[in-house]
């Protein structure tokens, strides 16, 4: 029966069953070339936009905007100038050394675990808006065992530590699951519910059980929590002062997972199907609900590597407050990723790449780092109207109709 509704979706049928088939690698690796030209579009219209900002923020071009009558050059001249050098710093604290490099990398990764989260849940019919709770979660399991479990070796403790961060997101996106699931409960309200439930009960542990303790042996003043022994350490992959770390490996291997099981198993064949038409596949005899709590529980649990493998891999504690708001922007990665793991792991390393040579910006260039975020969002403004950009560029009509992201309404089940 799943082989035959696997030969009505897009020719193919899952766990390689066709004769002649890619190889799994090659099919991957054109997945991921295959990245829609609207995404890019999007990007570098986002960018154009960004330089108007640039310039009308700039107080050196305000200056030679009163001599534009007289002195027009001048004007072109700074308005140019405050351009370039923001997009030069922006390019080299992005990728101008192997320092700028690594730290791109390392800014790219909980981006890659969070934007994978939520792109899993679409694909599933399912808005999961908690990743950001999950994140708190999965780095506050994975630091307690880091810190708490002594006595094991690394090949140990490693593993442990990120299978306890694991189990504690996949737990927290498991209840909203099982309630959507069982009673129909809408997975946005409870995910956003137990978000702050995450937050409260963070604040409470870091300023109490999980406090790290002062030189008297008493808690600290400071709400983080002790250091996590060495045997729990994702290792690096260069020397001080580079932080390259293995979670980043990680996260292409979730990535291509992720990936094999939604194109290449039975199982990601039922996930998609629900997460087009639930009520179809439940005719068909799809397991609707254990899906449901599957894809959430898988959705939470790579939201928690998110922090996993922050935690582990760059601060090595964990404090109050330590997200960088992963969790929400990783809405807007599975959107611009299309919901493709391919696709997500491009979207999060643009993310990485201008998060990281943001900072560069803003002291070389002196261009304030908000700029980055106004690119973010006009890049998902134009991924969002994607009739714009075709506009724009005098683009062919998309031909067929493709979804890329499942989501269902608010009344259905």
């Amino acid at each position: 029966m799943n082989e035959e509704r696997g030969q009505q979706v897009g020719g193919t049928t899952p766990a390689g069953q066709a004769p002649g088939r890619k190889p799994v690698a090659v099919a991957f690796l054109e997945a991921a070339s295959s990245w829609s030209l609207i995404p890019i579009l999007a990007v570098f219209t986002g960018l154009l936009i960004s330089a108007i900002f640039i310039i009308v923020t700039d107080p050196a071009v305000w200056a030679a905007w009163h001599h534009i009558t007289t002195q027009p050059g001048l004007f072109f001249a700074a308005a140019w100038k405050s351009v370039a050098s923001a997009f030069v710093a922006l390019y080299q604290g992005a990728l101008g050394s192997p320092y700028a490099l690594s730290e791109s990398l390392v800014t790219s990764t909980p981006y890659i675990f969070a934007g994978l989260a939520v792109a899993v849940g679409f694909r599933a019919g399912l808005f999961n808006i908690g990743a950001e709770g999950q994140l708190f979660m999965g780095a506050l399991a994975s630091v307690y065992v880091g810190y708490a479990v002594t006595g094991l070796p690394a090949f140990i403790h490693l593993p442990l530590a990120i299978l306890a961060g694991m189990a504690a997101g996949a737990i927290w996106a498991g209840i909203p699951g099982w309630l959507k699931a069982r009673t129909g409960a809408h997975e946005v309200v409870n995910t956003i519910m137990l978000n702050y439930i995450a937050y409260r009960l963070s604040d409470w542990l870091l300023n109490g059980p999980m406090k790290r303790p002062g030189p008297d042996g008493r808690p600290g003043w400071v709400p983080i929590t002790p250091e996590v022994l060495p045997t729990a350490w994702l290792p690096r992959f260069f020397d001080e002062p580079l932080r390259l770390h293995w979670g980043f490996a990680l996260a292409l291997l979730a990535a291509f997972g992720v990936w094999y099981l939604l194109f290449r198993t039975n199982f990601g064949f039922e996930m998609r199907a629900v997460g087009t038409n639930p009520q179809a596949a439940r005719v068909a005899g799809m397991r609707v609900s254990l899906v449901t709590v599957a894809a959430m529980a898988m959705s939470g649990a790579l939201a928690a590597m998110a922090g996993v493998s922050q935690t582990l891999g760059v601060d090595r504690w964990l404090g109050q407050g330590f997200s960088a708001g992963y969790g929400f922007d990783s809405i807007a990665l599975a959107l611009l990723g299309k919901s493709h793991p391919a696709g997500v792991v491009a979207a999060a390393l643009l993310f990485g790449f201008l998060r990281s040579g943001a900072t560069r910006m803003q002291s070389a260039a002196g261009i304030p780092i908000d700029i980055i975020t106004i690119v973010q969002a006009l890049v998902i403004i134009f991924i969002a109207a994607e009739a714009l950009i075709r506009r724009m560029y005098h683009l062919k009509p998309a031909t067929g109709k493709v979804q890329e992201v499942f989501t269902r309404g608010w009344g259905s089940v």
